[in-house]
């Protein structure tokens, strides 16, 4: 069915958390986000949103708003939705730099799209798998607190732990320990320093880690974005994988950190891709690199993690998900959507994305 968009709309929405969330970079005590709903001319709806992340992407709440009301709106109204490549040109030439408000637009077309075609998101992208398994995170915190909160994720049936570091030095190797002794060998372990520490305190970390077998999944960006060389170096000395994240954000940046084997996965999140149009390029590249990705997100609401859901499970090169954001909530503020159930992310047969409705945008 053909369709044209008609309106783009924004609105607020705040999911409050069960516990704070704390890494090396911020803490928030609840999910923060700017939806966005796109009418097309027939009366569907698509949904997107996007978290105010300003120290990661440099987006906040009124910047995403200005970004989608006063730019990307005017440009793209009266487009046809089946005309994926024109939006996205679009879309990037509208904001250059807000890859979160980008993010927002692009799901909420593709989520039109699949619609207009009657299908779930993750068949018209490739179809891999109709599910997903998610970490959960343990955020920064005293031993004790993060020992106390990994113990009742593993209750929860989650079976891999991603556990916040990158505020206390040497320190960091003393929590994970602490947490691997407290859940036994069979939980997987990811570390993320969050850009935490300098190249000579990741490697020592490193080192201390594998000395202990720990058993660790991966590292995540354990220096810098900016910092590739010592991403390099990580990567060249440790025998645990190297996640990039805040190093990759565009294709061009995949191709460099690959080039350069500064990682051994990528971790693709659509709020710095600026959506799923750009991160499906990333994936082409790390097929073509022959590297695992990690699909992820910067704690985001239920219609985000469903994009990046049908996106990370369409595809095979997704070895690893972290889209954990609903279930650190404390209620599903959402109307339909992918089914929640400890790590295991469901996805549905409804066309789209899933996502029938937000209390931010009552039903006409």
């Amino acid at each position: 069915m053909d369709m044209k968009i008609v309106k783009i709309e924004t609105a607020e929405l705040d999911s409050p958390l069960i516990t704070p969330f704390k890494t090396a970079e911020r803490t928030a005590y609840s999910i923060s986000n700017i939806v966005v709903r796109i009418t097309s001319d027939t009366g569907e709806t698509g949904f997107g949103e996007a978290p105010p992340t300003a120290v990661i992407t440099g987006d906040t709440k009124g910047s995403i708003r200005c970004a989608v009301e006063e730019f990307i709106a005017p440009a793209l109204i009266g487009m046809e939705i089946q005309d994926i490549d024109g939006i996205s040109r679009k879309l990037r030439q509208a904001v250059v730099r807000n890859s979160s408000p980008r993010a927002a637009v692009d799901m909420a077309v593709y989520d039109l799209w699949a619609k207009s075609l009657n299908r779930p998101l993750y068949e018209l992208l490739g179809g891999h798998a109709d599910r997903i398994e998610t970490d959960i995170t343990i955020s920064v915190n005293p031993v004790e607190e993060m020992v106390a909160d990994s113990l009742k994720a593993v209750k929860r049936g989650f079976t891999c732990l991603k556990i916040k570091v990158g505020k206390g030095g040497m320190e960091d190797v003393e929590r994970i320990a602490a947490i691997r002794q407290a859940v036994g060998q069979n939980i997987r372990l990811r570390v993320d320093a969050n850009q935490g520490w300098d190249v000579k305190t990741a490697l020592k970390i490193i080192r201390k880690l594998e000395e202990k077998d720990l058993d660790i999944d991966l590292i995540e960006q354990p220096v810098p974005a900016m910092d590739l060389d010592g991403m390099k170096q990580c990567t060249a000395q440790s025998t645990i994988p190297i996640l990039a994240d805040e190093s990759v954000f565009t294709p061009q940046d995949a191709i460099r950190v690959l080039e350069e084997r500064a990682a051994d996965i990528i971790n693709i999140k659509l709020m710095k891709t600026g959506g799923i149009y750009e991160a499906l390029k990333i994936i082409s590249i790390a097929e073509t690199y022959g590297i695992p990705c990690m699909i992820g997100q910067m704690l985001e609401g239920k219609i985000a993690t469903a994009a990046a859901a049908h996106l990370g499970a369409a595809k095979g090169v997704c070895t690893r998900a972290d889209l954990d954001g609903p279930s650190l909530c404390s209620k599903d503020l959402y109307e339909g959507g992918p089914v929640f159930d400890g790590p295991v992310i469901q996805l549905t047969q409804a066309p789209g994305l899933g996502i029938s409705g937000v209390p931010c945008f009552p039903k006409e």
